[in-house]
């Protein structure tokens, strides 16, 4: 077979940032920046990482990025007033609290405490509904930045068997429902699927969101499908892998993410777009 398509996240979203910084001069002009706003609760080091990335990364297109760091030992009640507070702050487009949260926190009241309109992740009932039902609303920014990432290199889904291995709010419901709406056949596989493997063989493209590391092989995949890896996981040695094993499928896949360097920067620069879209919507230009 030809070498397989790498689907380079960090080039397409390096490209998708860049638009981002000039809608944001533009804003800019009207005397305003879109404001994101990040909370995080507890000291979970993937977590820190992951924030300090969104702060960078958002403040370099030009976002006011702050970040709101409260011990593990937080009362519910005491983050839902901050929640309520920034709701209430005009210069703040968007709210984003980072996943995952302590055990005593209720993850679903948290989410339906942000307001839809600054519900940048795109989790809240009615954002999701608004997804289902082919509205407008804010999608999530991991199945957002995969199509988007689809759609740069010119891999349309309509009409292809799509096959998503997980079924996160997160990234597997609402992949199922941009796929569908794409013109995809879609197949969800979990948990309690009957040989997921054997599923997945039928697929022109899988998208992997299992948490499990290297768990999609070469047995996993037909010849010439689209290979979509949203896992990530950090090996013994420091370096990063994902669901899919790479090395194994890129040889026989069509087109296929790596990681690191394929959804991650997608997500991180959809929840840019997000953002600055809550900011244009806001009244700023």
């Amino acid at each position: 077979m030809e070498q397989p398509i790498r689907l380079d996240g960090a080039r397409v979203s390096a490209a998708i940032l860049e638009q981002q910084k000039q809608l944001c001069s533009a804003l800019a002009v009207h005397g305003r920046r879109p404001g994101l706003a990040v909370v995080i609760v507890g000291d979970d080091p993937a977590s820190h990482v992951y924030v300090r990335n969104k702060r960078a990364v958002g403040e370099r297109t030009g976002l006011y990025v702050a970040v709101y760091t409260m011990p593990a030992d937080v009362a519910q009640a005491v983050l839902l007033e901050l929640i309520a507070a920034l709701n209430a702050d005009d210069r703040v487009d968007g709210i984003l609290v980072q996943k995952p949260l302590p055990p005593h926190i209720d993850a679903q009241v948290v989410t339906e405490a942000i307001v839809v309109h600054k519900d940048v992740d795109g989790f809240h009932p009615y954002n999701q509904g608004q997804l289902w039902n082919g509205g407008e609303g804010f999608v999530p920014c991991t199945p957002a930045g995969v199509m988007a990432l689809l759609d740069h290199y010119g891999l349309s889904v309509a009409g292809l068997h799509a096959v998503v291995l997980g079924r996160s709010h997160i990234v597997g419901k609402p992949m199922a429902a941009l796929l569908l709406a794409a013109q995809a056949t879609v197949t969800v596989c979990h948990s309690h699927t009957r040989d997921s493997a054997a599923v997945c063989r039928q697929a022109d493209i899988v998208i992997a969101a299992i948490g499990k590391r290297g768990c999609v092989t070469e047995q996993w995949v037909r010849p010439g499908a689209i290979v979509v890896d949203v896992g990530i996981h950090r090996r013994a040695d420091g370096t990063l892998c994902g669901d899919v094993a790479y090395d194994a499928v890129a040889p026989i896949a069509k087109a296929i993410t790596p990681v690191p360097g394929g959804v991650g920067p997608m997500t991180i620069a959809m929840l840019i777009v997000n953002t600055v879209r809550a900011a244009q919507k806001a009244g700023c230009v």
